[in-house]
């Protein structure tokens, strides 16, 4: 994308109501550039261009560093660590993420859950799903023990408060009955997040008035808190290790996505890594899709249900929590806005929402074994010894191979090397391509790096790093120096999550955790 942004008057078009852009790098102060670009003012076409102040080298690191964290799980014979690194271009961050360690009744092993949410539209839907997505799975889970779905839905109050535990060692049917309970906790929530605002306003009719009397609710407890979700919208990807009967389930709903590196023995002594897509990029332009979508509704729509790989031309996700505007009929769209929003302005209803929903939460749940030898680990053990998940600002950067190679690198002992030449890891960290994926995204962005770099001890701001310059260090801090809102043309926010395990002897469990944040961000745990 950089590899000659900073030519003067250059310009790039892209297909956008933005128009174009371009950068021009002032040779007078080297500490500061412009970005020019083409916007539409009051319906007319026309160049605006700012100036930004080039970050240091310091401050790069740590705008990177900021949300970085990492937590240990020890376990008898096994270690379990997870890092999670955020950079916004959004401000607020639409981003968020949950992670949970649950114990079992029975048995031994634990349920680690690790969740990434990417929201749009504001934050209201991922913050609310980062609080309640994880209970609402374990929730599920705890049905398939009782075997009384009735009664997990009876205690549904329960999810926004509960620390479940969970025994999900002796429930037949295993991985599929799983799979379905995640789904169901998807769905289910989601329901709630869209029905809430409907039933404050059931709730407030005065059944003497006519229908189309509707009452101004914009003051009323609930009225933002109940709208604002089911508005704003959410993708996210949920990941569930079993440790006890070493099942992964992966549940993506959305364009989020995940993937493992596998480590595969050769004879010679050395080996590779298996890159393993938990997911597909769930948007109108993976073709799957978009034919799911057209064939859910009637043939006259066919041409409208997908537009410009865009679900009735507008959101580019065919999954998601909230994204209520695709759910409901035009009709109760304006009467809930009217109700609710008072004077606040609002998208008017799409023309083409003619039989909604044309979006779903219903997660796609991907299942593999988690390898993990017996005993000690050793390098010539098949074993699936990561798992990646990221929002999509990091997938239109980096491929899964790459991601894969990263973070293989790291923990093969790459960790300080600093730069090293693409080509030149390539040969380093050798891949293979394991389970093809689908992508649903238009093309990666190019950087103009030919390196990456190995600077960080945290494997999630290591991928954020080297997605947005990594041996660069002048395209790095200016990628990072380009402020909200003008920063969205250019990165999107990032959120990675990234869990391993090593081998471990301490035969005492514990959790504990390390932030290399300014701010001290504790653990979900």
């Amino acid at each position: 994308m950089f590899r000659r942004a900073f030519k003067p008057a250059l310009a790039v078009a892209v297909p956008t109501v933005a128009g174009y852009w371009y950068y021009r790098h002032r040779q007078q102060d080297a500490e500061s550039f412009d970005i020019s670009f083409g916007e539409r003012v009051n319906g007319k076409a026309q160049m605006t261009t700012k100036t930004f102040q080039m970050m240091s080298m310091a401050e790069a690191d740590a705008r990177i560093r900021e949300r970085a964290v990492e937590h240990t799980i020890t376990r008898p014979g096994i270690v379990w660590r997870h890092s999670t690194a955020s950079v916004a271009s959004n401000d607020p961050i639409e981003d968020a993420t949950a992670n949970q360690v649950i114990r079992r009744d029975e048995g031994d092993g634990d349920l680690l859950f690790f969740a990434v949410m990417d929201g749009h539209g504001g934050t209201h839907t991922s913050q609310l799903l980062s609080r309640v997505l994880i209970n609402a799975v374990a929730l599920e889970l705890e049905a398939l023990k009782t075997k009384s779905a009735s009664w997990a839905r009876s205690v549904k109050g329960a999810v926004w408060k509960a620390e479940p535990t969970v025994d999900i060692h002796a429930a037949p049917g295993e991985p599929t009955r799983v799979a379905s309970a995640i789904q169901r906790a998807f769905l289910s929530l989601d329901a709630e997040l869209i029905a809430a605002p409907v039933r404050v306003l059931a709730a407030n009719l005065d059944g003497d008035k006519s229908k189309l009397d509707v009452p101004d609710l914009s003051q009323h407890p609930l009225a933002l808190p109940s709208m604002l979700p089911a508005l704003s919208g959410s993708c996210a990807i949920l990941a569930l290790l079993d440790t006890a009967k070493k099942n992964l389930y992966v549940a993506s709903t959305g364009d989020c996505r995940a993937v493992a590196g596998i480590w595969e023995p050769e004879t010679d002594g050395k080996g590779h890594w298996r890159v393993e897509v938990l997911s597909e990029d769930q948007t109108g332009r993976n073709p799957n899709e978009a034919a799911r979508i057209r064939a859910e509704h009637p043939p006259e729509e066919a041409a409208d249900v997908i537009r410009h790989g865009r679900v009735l031309g507008g959101l580019e996700p065919t999954r998601a929590f909230g994204d209520a505007r695709y759910k409901w009929s035009s009709g109760l769209y304006e009467t809930l806005a009217r109700a609710f929003l008072g004077d606040r302005k609002v998208r008017t209803p799409n023309p083409l929402n003619k039989t909604p929903p044309y979006v779903t939460s219903r997660p796609i749940v991907q299942h593999r074994s988690l390898e993990i030898p017996s005993g000690s680990a050793t390098d010539d053990q098949r074993a699936l010894r990561f798992v990646v998940l990221a929002t999509d600002g990091l997938w239109d950067e980096l491929s899964s191979e790459e991601v894969v190679r990263l973070v293989g690198g790291q923990l093969s002992g790459l960790k300080h090397r600093g730069a090293v030449p693409k080509s030149e890891l390539a040969t380093l960290v050798p891949t293979t391509t394991g389970t093809a994926s689908v992508e649903g995204k238009t093309a990666r962005r190019e950087g103009s790096s030919e390196k990456w770099t190995f600077v960080d001890e945290n494997p999630s701001a290591h991928l954020i790093r080297n997605a947005f310059g990594g041996g660069d260090t002048d395209e790095l801090r200016r990628r990072l120096s380009i402020l909200a809102p003008y920063s969205r043309r250019y990165r999107d926010d990032v959120t990675v999550t990234v869990v391993w395990w090593e081998a471990g002897n301490d035969p005492t469990p514990e959790i504990a955790s390390v932030s290399v944040a300014r701010d001290e961000v504790k653990a979900k745990l």
